[in-house]
C-alpha cells in the first residue's frame, strides 16, 4: 500500500529537514498552484461518489419495481379493454350498432326515393293530376326521408369514430405508460452505471496516488494543558483527547504528535532538547515519543473519545526561543476505509531560558496549521502553513497492522516534520526582518 503523495513528499522533506530549514525561503514556501487548489477542492470525494452510486442503485431498484408495476397495470388495462363490459367499448360497440342501423336506414330511404322518382317516370300520357300530384308527393316524401337519413347516418358515423378513439387512446396511454417506465429505468440504468464508474475510476486513481484515505473532519484532537511559556530545564504535564465524532466506528485510531522550536534568531532547530512522552489509562506506563509518533490508541465508538496523558521536558541546554507543538489524527477499519484529522493543528509557545519564572501563563490555543494566515502577533509564525502538503495529509489505508505500523510512522513524520520546516523558517524569517 502507498503512502499518500502529500504524505510521501513531507517525509522526502522531513529526511533534508535541516536543509530545509536554512534553505527554503518563505516567498517559497507560501507558493501554491491556485488551479490546482480549486480543482482539489472542487473534486467529489469518493464518499461523495459512494453516497452518488448508493442512490443511483436504490433509484435503478425503484425504476425495476415501477417497470414492473407499469407492465402489470398495462396487462391489466389491454385484458379489461377486450371486454364489452367495458365502458369505453360499451359505448363503441353501441355506436357502431347505431351507425350500422343508420346506414340501413339511409339505403331504405335512398331506395324509396329511386322508387318514387321510378313511379313518376312510368306514369301513363293521360294520367290525372291527381295521380301526379300523389307520385310528386310520395317522391317529396321520400326525398326528405333520405336527407333525414343520410344526416343520422353521419352523426352515427361521427359517434362510432369518437367511440373507437377513445378506445384506442385508451390503449394508446396505458402502452405509453408502460413506455415511460421502460425509459425511466433505461436512464435509472444509465444513471447507475455512470455512478458505478466514476466511483471505480476515483478509487482507482485514489490507490495509483495512494490518497485512498478521506478527510474526517468529525475525528478531532486536543490538546488542553500545553502552556504558552515553558521554561527550560523543567517538565510539564498536559492532555490530548482524542473523539469520533462521526457515526462510523474506527477500528484503530493513532496519533500523531511532534514538537519542535527554534532559538530566538530562527536559525537553530532546538527540538533536539525536548523529551516528549505519553501514558494511557489502558497503557499507565509513560514511553517516549519517537519519530513524532504515538501508538494506536485503539478503537473508538462513535460519539466516543480516550484521552492521553502528555509529559514534555525541557533540558536546562534549550536556549531560549520559540516552540509549537503539532497534533493529528488518523484511523484505518479493517474493510479498508480510513481517514483522519483534516489537517494538523498547532500550539504555539515561548521557551524560556533555564531558571526563567514565566509567571501565570495561558494554556496554548490550537491554530489549524493548514490556514494560518500571514502576519499576527509574536506568537503566531509568518505567512501560511499550508505550504507544506503533509499539514493536510492523512494515513494511507493498509490490510495488516504492522503495514499500519510502519506507514503511520513515516505519516505522522511527515505531517508534523514538514509543518514543523515552515514554522521554523518563518520563525528566522520574522527574527531577521525585527
Amino acid at each position: 500500500m502507498k503512502i499518500r503523495r502529500a504524505l510521501a513528499t513531507a517525509v522526502a522533506a522531513a529526511v533534508t529537514a535541516p536543509a530545509v530549514l536554512l534553505s527554503v525561503t518563505p516567498a517559497f514556501a507560501d507558493t501554491k498552484p491556485a488551479a490546482q487548489t480549486q480543482e482539489k477542492q472542487n473534486k467529489p470525494t469518493i464518499k461523495d461518489l459512494e453516497k452518488a452510486a448508493a442512490a443511483a442503485q436504490k433509484a435503478y431498484e425503484e425504476a425495476v419495481k415501477a417497470r414492473d408495476e407499469a407492465q402489470i397495470t398495462v396487462r391489466k388495462a389491454f385484458e379489461e379493454l377486450s371486454k364489452d363490459s367495458h365502458p369505453l367499448v360499451a359505448a363503441d360497440n353501441a355506436a357502431k350498432q347505431a351507425a350500422k342501423d343508420a346506414a340501413a336506414a339511409k339505403i331504405t330511404a335512398d331506395q324509396a326515393v329511386t322508387a318514387a322518382k321510378a313511379a313518376i317516370e312510368a306514369l301513363p300520357a293521360d294520367a290525372t293530376e291527381e295521380q301526379k300530384t300523389a307520385a310528386a308527393t310520395a317522391l317529396s316524401e321520400a326525398e326528405a326521408t333520405a336527407t333525414t337519413a343520410a344526416t343520422a347516418k353521419t352523426a352515427a358515423d361521427t359517434k362510432a369514430a369518437e367511440t373507437n378513439d377513445a378506445v384506442q387512446d385508451a390503449r394508446v396511454a396505458a402502452a405509453r405508460a408502460a413506455g415511460v417506465a421502460d425509459k425511466a429505468l433505461d436512464d435509472a440504468l444509465a444513471a447507475k452505471v455512470a455512478a458505478d464508474a466514476a466511483l471505480a475510476k476515483a478509487k482507482k486513481e485514489a490507490e495509483e496516488e495512494g490518497e485512498d484515505c478521506e478527510p474526517e473532519n468529525d475525528l478531532t484532537a486536543e490538546v488542553t494543558g500545553l502552556p504558552t511559556e515553558l521554561v527550560a530545564g523543567t517538565t510539564t504535564a498536559f492532555s490530548l483527547r482524542v473523539t469520533n465524532g462521526s457515526d462510523r466506528h474506527m477500528d484503530e485510531v493513532i496519533t500523531y504528535v511532534g514538537v519542535h522550536a527554534s532559538d530566538k534568531s530562527g536559525l537553530k532547530d532546538t527540538g533536539k532538547f525536548f523529551r516528549l512522552q505519553w501514558s494511557s489509562e489502558s497503557s499507565p506506563k509513560w514511553k517516549n515519543v519517537k519519530d513524532d509518533y504515538i501508538d494506536a490508541v485503539g478503537a473508538l465508538k462513535p460519539g466516543a473519545r480516550t484521552d492521553l496523558k502528555m509529559r514534555l521536558t525541557l533540558d536546562k541546554a534549550t536556549p531560549a526561543g520559540n516552540g509549537v507543538a503539532f497534533i493529528a489524527a488518523d484511523f484505518y477499519n479493517k474493510d479498508g476505509a480510513c481517514g483522519g484529522t483534516p489537517g494538523a493543528d498547532m500550539y504555539e509557545f515561548d521557551v524560556k531560558a533555564a531558571g526563567s519564572k514565566p509567571g501565570k501563563t495561558e494554556d496554548a490555543k490550537p491554530k489549524p496549521a493548514k490556514t494560518t494566515k500571514p502576519g499576527g502577533n509574536g506568537h503566531t509564525p509568518q505567512g501560511s502553513a499550508s505550504a507544506t502538503p503533509a499539514a493536510n495529509g492523512n494515513l494511507a489505508a493498509t490490510g495488516s497492522s504492522s503495514a499500519t505500523t510502519s506507514i503511520a510512522l513515516a505519516g505522522g513524520a511527515a505531517v508534523v516534520l514538514g509543518a514543523a520546516a515552515v514554522f521554523v523558517v518563518r520563525r528566522r524569517k520574522a527574527g531577521s526582518d525585527a
